[in-house]
């Protein structure tokens, strides 16, 4: 049981960070949409802030479902709370994790992040209904399969039970006191597998069209570090998951790789909010800052080489500019 501590320690001490990062990340987006109501520099920029609010939502929902299906959290911090759930409740709460973890919150996020990589490069500005259905749409697909297969049971009698076992009940536990343990199973995680295969090519196209356009040393150095993290991790974790299927839960081996998924994940999450949510809008309240305190300067003749003032914010989904600096 101490193992299990350990991990489920380690688990809550990255999902407090990321969740502080998190809420940085909304602060910053929050004083962007604050500040743009009195500078017309951070108009353009601000229109992304829906997006952006978006983004960090899903990661945040993400979050707390990795919390949630910890055994030993909920075993002593939800069920002095609640009623305890019996075991059928508990196999569909690992489900509803499942469902909602590979189907919807962790998709939900990375189309976000591809649809800001993608949008900065860009002239026009999209409307924040648009670039929100844009994201439900993407993710629709995936979340509808993965709740037939998961809860429907599709194809569940015809194939082995890796493929469709999404809870496990470890042999220590007996009767009511039972705690059940969440699972990939490998269908899901094939699933999740294809979303991954096509983001990938997609992300790749937004790379490259972003690369190529891109003259600022700086900003080209953290869209290499997002793809890095993207096509590296991405195709890690679906083969960590899909291998996982194998042991079970409450084997070591299995442990050591749903950390090391987690971690994955986490690195998505960290990464999309630092490069493409709080940098960016530093960089923009930075640009709007410059501007202000050049205007004096231009209206005494100081400063009538306009070319030497910093362009406004544009709008962009990595930074506020696209010129070199």
């Amino acid at each position: 049981m101490i193992f299990f501590s350990a991990i489920d320690f380690f688990y809550v001490a990255f999902i407090a960070a990321l969740l502080v990062l998190s809420v940085f990340s909304i602060c910053f987006i929050l004083l962007l949409r604050f500040k743009s109501r009195r500078s017309r520099h951070l108009q353009n920029f601000n229109s992304l802030w829906t997006v952006r609010f978006l983004f960090v939502i899903f990661i945040i929902l993400w979050s707390l479902t990795e919390v949630l299906r910890l055994p030993s959290f909920r075993r002593f911090y939800l069920y002095p709370l609640f009623p305890r759930l019996t075991l059928p409740q508990q196999a569909n709460f690992c489900k509803l994790h499942l469902v909602l973890s590979l189907g919807f919150f962790e998709p939900g996020f990375l189309i976000i992040l591809l649809f800001l990589l993608d949008v900065s490069v860009k002239k026009t500005t999209h409307k924040s209904f648009f670039s929100v259905f844009y994201v439900f749409a993407s993710c629709l697909p995936l979340f509808l399969l993965q709740v037939y297969f998961v809860f429907l049971g599709g194809f569940k009698v015809r194939l082995p039970q890796p493929f469709h076992r999404s809870w496990f009940i470890p042999d220590m536990d007996h009767g009511n006191e039972a705690l059940v343990f969440c699972d990939y199973p490998l269908l899901s995680t094939i699933l999740f597998g294809l979303f991954g295969v096509i983001f990938i090519l997609c992300f790749l196209l937004s790379f490259w069209k972003v690369v190529s356009q891109v003259i600022n040393k700086a900003l080209k150095l953290r869209i290499f570090a997002l793809a890095l993290t993207i096509l590296i991790g991405l195709p890690l974790q679906v083969l960590l998951m899909g291998m996982s299927a194998f042991w079970r839960p409450d084997k070591p081996t299995y442990n050591g790789i749903a950390v090391t998924v987690f971690l994955i994940t986490f690195t998505f999450a960290a990464v999309g909010e630092g490069i493409l949510v709080i940098k960016p809008i530093a960089d923009s309240l930075a640009a709007a800052v410059a501007l202000v305190e050049q205007r004096p300067l231009r209206e005494n003749g100081q400063g009538d080489d306009e070319r030497s003032s910093p362009p406004p914010p544009a709008e962009d989904g990595l930074t506020a500019t696209k010129c070199d600096a």
